[in-house]
């Protein structure tokens, strides 16, 4: 008898304490419709942006621009990465050891049956990619796994 009781406590613990994303709504400085996205963005941005869909590996022609420049998101032009802190992860994304604070949101996804720590661009909440903790020791350690598809490049004069 105590312990169904017990049991009923916890499972009804449990399901009180239970939250979705769906409850956690965050809400950007900049934000449209759906449709107004779809109109801004090409296929792939609005996949990667808006769906929090991947690119393949490989296929972004910023994976290789190592030049000094700006990063900037390309839902809403938000600065996001600097060109100097860009490395080759050799993972097939551009990869950088940090972001510029404060334009750069995390939250925990679980899309693959674990935590990770997915970053969006803070001023409209467009899906960016993810970080890890395996970049370069001898700066922060840390490896921005981004999407191309959601940056512009614009290099320094």
């Amino acid at each position: 008898m105590i312990l169904k009781k017990s049991i009923s406590i916890c499972m009804l613990i449990v399901l009180l304490s239970c939250q979705t994303t769906a409850q956690k709504k965050e809400v950007f400085p900049v934000t449209k419709t759906e449709q107004e996205w779809k109109m801004q963005l090409s296929d792939l941005q609005y996949y990667v942006l808006r769906e929090a869909g991947t690119e393949p590996a490989f296929s972004s022609p910023l994976n290789k621009v190592y030049d000094p420049g700006i990063y900037s998101c390309a839902a809403c032009n938000t600065p996001l990465f600097n060109g100097a802190d860009k490395f080759d992860s050799g993972s097939g994304w551009p990869s950088f050891d940090k972001e510029i604070k404060g334009n750069v949101a995390f939250s925990v996804d679980y899309k693959i049956g674990m935590a990770r720590t997915e970053e969006h661009c803070a001023t409209c909440g467009g899906h960016l990619g993810h970080v890890f903790n395996d970049g370069p020791r001898k700066t922060t350690g840390k490896r921005h796994c981004i999407n191309g598809a959601a940056l512009i490049f614009t290099p320094n004069e």
